[in-house]
């Protein structure tokens, strides 16, 4: 039986993680769950699956919960604040840690997992967007395996040979390909893209995700973030991955081969089939989802995106090829705009305009620590935030 750790265990993900490991209770034991601030959604789970600690973000929040479990006499132990996040990923006897916390804030104990020698099961974006060599050179260090929970990625690591190794360029491998669903607006007049609000945008036609994902799928930044990632668990260049808009969110990603082999990865567009693939690996294990009935399918379609309707993605891969800080200020900047966005203070289509002012304004420079990553970070935020302020003023 080995020991699990879910960073960020009331969102999807988590929920998910908690959904598919509850189904083997002989294979894995829950020794800890972290999350932000989400009191009640973290004391449910406590009292439902008991784990040796339990870790927020958030100490006031912390403090909260702690009262809550001491009421229902539940003993698990309560830690609050950021080192808590870093205590339990390196937890001894834990040899699985799900890192799915969202944002800069689950960069450090990601990081933390890695160095410690933790089977890594990543849903955290910011870890190889910001940081990507530092944590594929820790998990090097360390003998950690990353194993990739983004269903793009995930499907990738299946189709490569096994046991292949982060960072490492794939032998034979000449592209890959991550497939995008396209969002809501992929037949969506260009036009219009100005009056689209909030609701519309996190509508997604395939998945069950987070309200700032869904803008990124609606947008296809999440695709652009998703090739940056590729890069460094892939040991490849962005001139190697591209791009395939797919609606029906069936295949998953494809590689292509030297012999002109391509292997595909398919299944419903459920998490619990990536996460099942991790949590397991080597073996296979049930995930609960159902099997794929390909004649019920009946069609897979596949087009190239449109830069001039996906700006996003074309601001991702140009970040990309700059390498350095640029990933992290593209990121940056296009979690302030998707958050004005969200709150109703900048439209739609104006996203891309925010994030390519701030990318204009920034001198690339290397990453050689994760203070460089965060100080990058932070700049673009607080140049996004300007950018916007400008807007607002102008009447924009």
């Amino acid at each position: 039986m080995r020991g699990l750790v879910v960073l960020g265990s009331t969102g999807s993900i988590g929920e998910n993680t908690l959904d598919v490991a509850l189904r083997h209770p002989d294979r894995f034991r829950i020794v800890a769950l972290a999350a932000r601030a989400n009191v009640d959604g973290l004391a449910r789970q406590c009292l439902r699956c008991r784990p040796a600690y339990a870790a927020m973000l958030d100490r006031n929040a912390a403090a909260q919960l702690k009262e809550r479990l001491a009421g229902a006499a539940c003993d698990t132990r309560v830690l609050g604040g950021p080192e808590a996040l870093v205590t339990v990923a390196t937890l001894p006897e834990a040899q699985l840690v799900m890192a799915a916390i969202v944002g800069a804030a689950g960069l450090a104990p990601t990081l933390a997992a890695a160095a410690a020698g933790k089977q890594l099961l990543l849903a955290n974006k910011e870890a190889l967007v910001l940081a990507g060599a530092l944590l594929i050179e820790a998990a090097r260090k360390s003998g950690s395996r990353i194993l990739p929970i983004d269903s793009e990625h995930n499907a990738v690591f299946q189709c490569l040979p096994s046991g292949h190794d982060h960072g490492v360029p794939p032998p034979g491998v000449t592209r890959i390909w991550l497939t995008a669903s396209g969002g809501p607006f992929l037949k969506m007049r260009r036009e219009d893209f100005a009056s689209v609000t909030p609701e519309q945008a996190i509508a997604h036609p395939n998945w069950r995700m987070g309200r700032k994902i869904s803008v990124d799928s609606a947008t296809l930044m999440n695709k652009g973030l998703e090739l940056i990632e590729a890069c460094h668990l892939f040991g490849v260049g962005p001139e190697r991955v591209s791009i395939v808009i797919h609606p029906q969110s069936i295949v998953h990603s494809l590689v292509e081969f030297a012999d002109g082999s391509v292997l595909a990865q398919l299944s419903h567009p459920d998490m619990r089939v990536p996460i099942a693939h991790a949590l397991g690996w080597p073996e296979r294990i049930t995930s609960g989802v159902e099997s794929l009935d390909l004649v019920r399918v009946a069609q897979l379609s596949f087009e190239a995106p449109d830069l001039e309707r996906f700006p996003c993605l074309g601001l991702a891969v140009r970040a990309a090829r700059a390498g350095g800080t640029a990933p992290a200020v593209v990121n940056a900047a296009n979690e302030v705009a998707v958050g004005a966005f969200l709150e109703r203070n900048l439209n739609f289509d104006d996203i891309a305009a925010v994030i390519d002012n701030v990318l204009q304004q920034h001198q690339v420079r290397p990453v050689r620590s994760l203070d460089d990553a965060l100080a990058a970070d932070a700049w673009a935020r607080d140049r996004a935030g300007a950018a916007l302020m400008t807007r607002l003023a102008a009447g924009a």
